[in-house]
């Protein structure tokens, strides 16, 4: 078993859903976020009055899978990433898991 995180701009949070379910990946957690691509814009946003929201609209999601889910899923994310027009493709990371309970 592995922690698998995906990232995923807002405008493709219904895609990486569906790309869960052929994977049968069917138990995750998800979570908003605020992305960020340089550092000028995470110093702006963390001052305490800033101006205004320099953030991407993003989720995270996160869900312990068996290393056989992982696989398909990274294919059809590599399948998905391949047809964007953006510069915000779908990120995936896998964390081994050494202990679990």
């Amino acid at each position: 078993m592995k922690l698998l995180i995906v990232t995923v701009v807002h405008e493709f949070e219904k895609e990486i859903l569906r790309l869960f379910k052929q994977a049968k990946i069917d138990s995750f957690s998800s979570s908003g976020i605020d992305g960020y691509k340089n550092h000028t814009e995470v110093l702006r946003a963390a001052s305490w009055f800033p101006s205004e929201k320099e953030g991407v609209e993003s989720s995270l999601f996160f869900s312990f899978v068996e290393e056989d889910k992982i696989d398909a899923l990274f294919i059809l994310i590599k399948e998905f990433n391949t047809t964007l027009k953006t510069s915000n493709p779908i990120k995936a990371a896998v964390v081994p898991i050494e202990r679990a309970i």
